[in-house]
């Protein structure tokens, strides 16, 4: 009997983890076939590098909680669904690259360990919501713990969603290069866009998974509580992210700015629709 009850616990780990590595692919592909990301794994600042991993571990442990790519039960568990979620973030990353040419015998130790441990970042996201991506059982269960964790949950889902989106765009020129031809005004105009969208996202279009308020909940109270919370968490992980990548080193103020909106606006539509993508 407990055999095959172990048995029965080791084929489900090993579907999760297929089902894991199928979502890191999904998930990081375009990010695979992108050449700036190839660039920064070579010469991204090593220390931004490492606080980035670092910083994704407690969301890859909460995403774990929420939607993993197996079922958990116990807190430890979903730390150690983040670091499997790394282990199969790095094989996908090194395997892809590898088989695109990215990855070439001579090549400096620095240089493949960079280009693998970056790629293996979304990697990481896209294997933890392998059962979201996938689809997979208890989906119930999952929106049952999202439920439990109230306002706070709401809030962590927006900044995964937002990540899930402005990671993507972040590292292409092109972030740099709309906040320089865009003006002042243009920036105002594309945040209020921001804001509208996300109100409506959340509130007007009727998706499933859309944040469950009362009807007598003023509509100020909604746009204040997650509209407005929601924005200002999708330009905070805006700017960390062009941080990190180096888009804001040698900027003034201004153009720091113009460039967390232009990147402010993926992220806000990925927080917006956090409950929908995840």
């Amino acid at each position: 009997m407990r055999v095959s009850v172990q048995a029965e616990a080791n084929r489900k780990f090993a579907i999760g983890l297929a089902r894991a590595f199928g979502g890191a692919i999904i998930f990081a592909l375009p990010l695979f076939m992108t050449m700036e990301m190839w660039w920064l794994g070579f010469h991204m600042d090593r220390f931004r590098l490492a606080l980035l991993m670092i910083v994704f571990l407690p969301i890859l442990a909460g995403l774990s909680y929420f939607t993993g790519f197996e079922e958990t039960s116990r807190p430890i568990d979903d730390v150690v669904d983040a670091f499997v979620a790394y282990a199969v973030g790095f094989v996908a990353a090194a395997l892809i690259l590898l088989l695109f040419g990215l990855l070439e015998p001579g090549m400096p130790f620095d240089e493949v360990i960079g280009k693998i441990a970056l790629q293996a970042v979304p990697a990481s996201i896209g294997a933890v919501l392998a059962r979201s991506l996938l689809g997979g059982e208890n989906k119930h269960e999952e929106d049952d713990k999202r439920r439990g964790m109230g306002y706070a949950g709401e809030t962590f889902l927006m900044a995964v969603g937002a990540l899930f989106l402005a990671f993507n765009v972040a590292p292409t020129e092109e972030m740099v290069l709309i906040a320089y031809q865009m003006t002042e005004w243009y920036v105002l105009a594309l945040a209020a866009l921001s804001l509208l969208l996300m109100h409506a996202f959340v509130f007007a279009v009727q998706f499933h998974g859309q944040a469950d308020l009362s009807p007598d909940t003023p509509w100020w109270s909604a746009f204040i509580r997650f509209t407005v919370v929601g924005y200002a968490i999708a330009l905070l992980i805006s700017l960390y992210v062009l941080w990190s990548f180096g888009r804001t080193d040698g900027m003034d103020l201004a153009h720091i700015v113009m460039s967390t909106v232009v990147l402010g606006f993926p992220a806000a539509i990925g927080a917006a629709a956090a409950r929908l993508i995840l």
